[in-house]
């Protein structure tokens, strides 16, 4: 038995249903029999035209849905005209926003920063809260006491259980 020269209809939708999606039983092949026959019909050396079908549509497939640079940013400017017509001015922006980042309008930078609290020395976190109220004194509205602050390290300092040293082992 040779290779056949043209496809039979079974097989031609077959073809289609693997590329626009589906089960082989749609194309009318038995539920038993369903995934043998489209293991042969995906092989190359089996069923050479079936395969080259399937290549054949994929490729149309593409072309159709093909997304280039200016279909891309126009299809952004018509959504963006659809939703201003309709008053949805959020939709308007975003659509705008997009057409921005697709011609490269826009970068998107984000930094990620590792690093514990515990990590830092006495002088380092003593330096990062200053610089986080010296940040945001505009809205905390706070100005803390030096006084209250330097209380605090002494009695630290000056408590029993450091200065013997002892645990509680």
């Amino acid at each position: 038995m040779g290779v056949p020269k043209r496809l039979t209809e079974m097989q031609m939708r077959f073809a289609e249903i693997i590329v626009f999606g589906g089960p082989a039983t749609i194309a009318g092949y038995s539920a038993k029999r369903a995934t043998q026959e489209a293991s042969e019909l995906q092989n190359p050396r089996l069923s050479p035209l079936v395969v080259q079908y399937i290549g054949k549509l994929r490729e149309e497939r593409l072309k159709k849905y093909e997304v280039t640079y200016e279909g891309h940013v126009a299809e952004l400017a018509r959504i963006k005209n659809a939703a201003l017509k309709k008053g949805s001015f959020s939709s308007a922006v975003n659509a705008e926003t997009n057409r921005g980042k697709a011609a490269g309008l826009y970068i998107e930078r984000k930094i990620i920063k590792h690093g514990k609290l515990e990590d830092m020395s006495e002088q380092e976190l003593e330096a990062k809260m200053k610089q986080i109220l010296d940040d945001y004194a505009p809205i905390l509205n706070v100005t803390p006491k030096v006084e209250k602050l330097e209380n605090n390290k002494t009695k630290q300092s000056h408590s029993p259980s450091k200065q013997n040293g002892s645990s509680k082992d």
